[in-house]
């Protein structure tokens, strides 16, 4: 149980008088094997004053195991773990769940049937003087947007609203860092998006810093400050969200993060040669004249690409429609050029071209291109 030391206005001043960008969560040469495997792989990660960071990655990755280490669920190996500047886990020292400063919203968030809203809000604050208590539950389920649901039973609400109760519980102690494991993936699919907006308000609002785990690409592209893309246990690259996913450091990452088409083309001259043409070499990203050639795999996602019909003017076309995927607002079209490498061409729904025809594929970008040497 996390001991109630200072009233609310209080902890928020302690809050406020930390330095911008200051780590609240540290994680140094974190490890965590399981048998012979590795599911932590000497991690290290910083999470800085009242920011939502994303640890996103494929299953198996080590994310939430990540996520467990941090909430004292689990004890690592090696190396340590700080939750505002204290050593909460490390080769001497392992401070258990109940007495780190870390609050969680479980993925099936977890409520007390029995209890009602806001005794389920009260859960952690118990021992608080009854009047602090009560005018924290009032807060927060302000807060949330519940204050008329104090008296219900979980059972009552919707998904959104469970998951709501279930925020403010483990926002209701004031904790340093709030950890959310998966914490959208028990909604319907029309609530998520809403959820999440929701959500991240929320945590804006109260200032708490945040560590979200999550598969789910849209999610954490949209709601993080900055994303962290976990593979096989390690960190891959940490960084705004834009940034990882337009300018990502290796292969993976760019293969992870929404759909990748590689060109390849030897550097020469200044330029690339491509199936896609000539490509100048300032119009991709870390390209200089010390690669001169150099094979490499240059990166292109399906909006800086168009397709046109090789019978509307096109000539013969470079490449074929060999599948194409119906999204609502648009069609992707996976395209085989002729040179062997494999394309997405994005296209409004209204532009609708058949599989096996030929078309033309050309670059329409406006912003540097990710390049990674040729496997």
């Amino acid at each position: 149980m996390i001991e109630h030391t200072v009233p609310s206005a209080a902890n928020e001043r302690v809050r406020g008088e930390r330095e911008p960008g200051e780590s609240v969560l540290e994680l140094d040469g974190v490890t965590r094997s399981f048998g012979p495997e590795r599911a932590v792989d000497d991690l290290s990660l910083s999470v800085y004053e009242g920011e939502l960071l994303t640890l996103l990655g494929p299953s198996g990755c080590g994310k939430t195991t990540t996520l467990r280490l941090l909430a004292g669920l689990d004890r690592p190996d090696e190396g340590v773990i700080r939750v505002d500047d204290e050593t909460v886990a490390g080769p001497d020292r392992f401070v258990a769940p109940d007495d780190r400063d870390v609050g969680l919203v479980f993925q099936s968030f977890a409520l007390f049937p029995h209890l009602t809203v806001a005794e389920n809000v009260a859960f952690g604050i118990e021992h608080w003087p009854a009047d602090e208590s009560e005018e924290r539950v009032t807060e927060l389920l302000d807060l949330v947007s519940l204050g008329e649901y104090g008296d219900h039973s979980p059972d009552d609400l919707s998904g959104g609203q469970r998951q709501r109760v279930a925020l403010a519980r483990s926002l209701a102690p004031e904790p340093d860092v709030l950890l959310l494991d998966e914490p959208f993936s028990n909604l319907d699919v029309s609530l998520r998006t809403e959820m999440r907006e929701e959500v991240r308000n929320i945590i804006k609002e109260t200032g708490v810093t945040a560590v979200s785990v999550t598969h789910d690409q849209e999610e954490a592209l949209s709601i993080s400050d900055r994303v962290a893309v976990i593979h096989d246990g390690s960190v891959e690259q940490v960084g705004r969200p834009e940034v990882v996913f337009e300018q990502p450091e290796s292969r993976f990452v760019a293969e992870f993060l929404g759909q990748a088409g590689f060109v390849s083309g030897e550097l020469a001259a200044g330029a690339v040669e491509t199936d896609l043409g000539t490509l100048p070499a300032d119009v991709i990203e870390g390209l200089g004249p010390e690669y001169d050639g150099a094979t490499i795999d240059v990166m292109v996602r399906p909006d800086d690409l168009v397709a046109t019909p090789a019978d509307e003017g096109a000539g013969e076309g470079n490449g074929e429609i060999v599948h194409r995927q119906y999204t609502g607002p648009s069609f992707v079209y996976q395209v085989g050029l002729d040179g062997g490498d494999v394309v997405y061409c994005e296209h409004n729904h209204a532009d609708n071209l058949a599989l096996d025809q030929r078309v033309r594929v050309d670059l329409r970008v406006d912003h540097p291109l990710a390049w990674f040497p040729a496997e």
